[in-house]
């Protein structure tokens, strides 16, 4: 059945990879040297971060409010002067996709563009900050001892298709002004701390956008010309490529991009959190979010990420990449007064967990720009930069959960003292649950044993009451053979008033 739901799609697929491959062939060609003022060059990276900070207060008041809709235009989304400050002081959280940059911007600041993957990944591990989905599981893995390219490997990660990279990847492309596969070679590094796939290839897209965002004025050139970082046979390039494809048939109408979207690439297999729910915080729809604001919002700085904001989902985040996007590409002069006055108050105070402001931000990601661009063959001569540009090369083939379907919900809803062994019949299996303690230090050590084999690679469970050390989904297993199997669990060190919770469990096949 699975086979037929995917034929039914080839002609399509085809048909929209065709008129997205010969509409890119028609854009403009990457000129071998971009020169740039320097003043213009800063202008266009302090655009890049404005926007996205803008973006990112902006779509805050409807982040997962809308999901598996989008927001009618006659529904409000509230902003007002002072919403930038009224968020750094009352919910920095909302942030998290500016302060995890900041991490990677930094550990490069104190330790040269040659820094390890390993510095960044113990740099974000031991952040003060909070972190959720992907970057939650790759901190938890990380304090196993689990390192990165592990970190964010699926096996290793049920949420590693998620967005969190993707909303992360905006400094890689800063960085790499017109060498868009300097981007991605520092996406390689850094993006698998977090994800892998198509969670991975949303990061290397993004950076892809802000990389090119240097060399073109128009945004639809800039999304077409990333799209080449991403291979073709992935699910997140056909993705954006049909996107592109509903934009050319019917360019005025971004809600009917919207609903072919939903209809063929909304379903959630990795999060556990969205799987047969309309929650959905899947890197490629959330990407396609993005792009029909880029492209619908015709190099409006408004429309553009309010659109993106209306197609639901994580409304701040698509909204902060595509406002960022456009924000560079425009540059920070020419982002419209109504917006940019709202980070003025801002711009010289610290976001949280970090010691970097924005003017900071903006300063560190030129000097580390002009670096890039002197490594990588460019010269600056006084104010005038000349970059060695890149044309776009796709990065290697990856796919997360390959041949693995969610077929079933299991609800267990029982604590460990209960008896909360599973039988399931299927190839995978993720359980939900969580811990309970008046001592938030407490560590569960749960021993599970899986077809009579105890198994090492994922214990012992430890979770927590603090959101930024305990684990996101108690047990998984993937590639398991197609039969029956049971899952025994075992409280290897209990204490009075803990408790270790149990909710439910997807199981997967082929």
């Amino acid at each position: 059945m699975k086979k037929k739901r995917l034929i039914k799609y080839i002609p399509a697929v085809i048909t929209c990879l065709f008129i997205c491959l010969l509409s890119c062939s028609k854009e403009q060609s990457m000129p071998l040297q971009l020169k740039i003022d320097k003043d213009k060059l800063a202008d266009k990276i302090k655009g890049g971060w404005a926007g996205k900070t803008i973006g990112c207060t902006y779509g805050g008041p409807v982040e997962f409010v809308y999901n598996g809709t989008f927001i009618h235009d006659y529904a409000p989304i509230d902003w007002e002067d002072g919403k930038i400050k009224w968020y750094y002081d009352n919910f920095p959280g909302l942030y998290d996709d500016l302060y995890v940059n900041i991490t990677f911007v930094d550990v490069f600041e104190r330790l040269g563009l040659t820094a390890p993957a390993d510095s960044f990944a113990m740099a974000f591990a031991n952040a003060g900050y909070p972190l959720w989905h992907a970057n939650q599981v790759a901190r938890s893995n990380i304090a196993q001892g689990i390192l990165p390219p592990a970190s964010g490997y699926w096996q290793n990660n049920p949420h590693a298709d998620d967005i969190d990279y993707q909303i992360e990847a905006d400094f890689a492309g800063l960085m790499s002004p017109a060498m868009p596969n300097t981007a991605s070679e520092i996406s390689d590094k850094i993006g698998h701390i977090i994800t892998y796939g198509d969670g991975w290839y949303g990061g290397v897209f993004t950076g892809a956008m802000y990389s090119l965002a240097f060399v073109y004025d128009d945004a639809a050139t800039v999304v077409c010309e990333a799209l080449k970082t991403i291979p073709s046979q992935s699910d997140f390039y056909q993705c954006i490529a049909d996107v592109i494809c509903w934009h050319k048939a019917n360019p005025e109408d971004w809600k009917q991009a919207w609903f072919e979207c939903e209809k063929k690439w909304a379903s959630e297999i990795g999060c556990p959190d969205g799987v047969f729910l309309p929650f959905n915080i899947d890197a490629k729809i959330n990407s396609a979010y993005v792009v029909i604001g880029l492209l619908y919002g015709k190099g409006n700085f408004y429309r553009t990420m309010d659109i993106a904001a209306r197609c639901g989902q994580d409304a701040d985040c698509n909204a902060a990449t595509a406002a960022g996007v456009l924000g560079t590409l425009l540059g920070y002069s020419q982002i419209p007064e109504t917006w940019k006055k709202n980070l003025y108050e801002v711009e010289n105070l610290n976001f949280a967990y970090t010691t970097i402001s924005l003017n900071k931000l903006y300063e560190l990601s030129l000097k580390q720009a002009l670096q890039v661009v002197e490594q990588q063959g460019g010269s600056i001569d006084g104010n005038t930069v000349a970059i060695k540009s890149q044309k776009p090369q796709s990065v290697k083939y990856e796919k997360s959960f390959e041949e693995h379907y969610p077929v079933k919900k299991q609800s267990v809803h029982r604590n460990i003292t209960q008896n909360p062994n599973l039988s399931f019949g299927g190839i995978g299996i993720v359980v939900k649950g969580y811990v309970q303690s008046p001592n938030p230090n407490y560590i569960a050590n749960v021993e599970v044993v899986l077809d009579g084999k105890r198994d090492s690679l994922y214990l012992p469970v430890a979770t927590s009451l603090s959101i930024d050390k305990r684990k996101v989904d108690l047990y998984w297993k993937y590639q398991l053979p197609e039969n029956k199997h049971e899952i025994r669990f075992k409280w290897l060190n209990p204490q009075k008033d803990a408790m270790v919770y149990f909710t439910e469990a997807i199981v997967y096949s082929r």
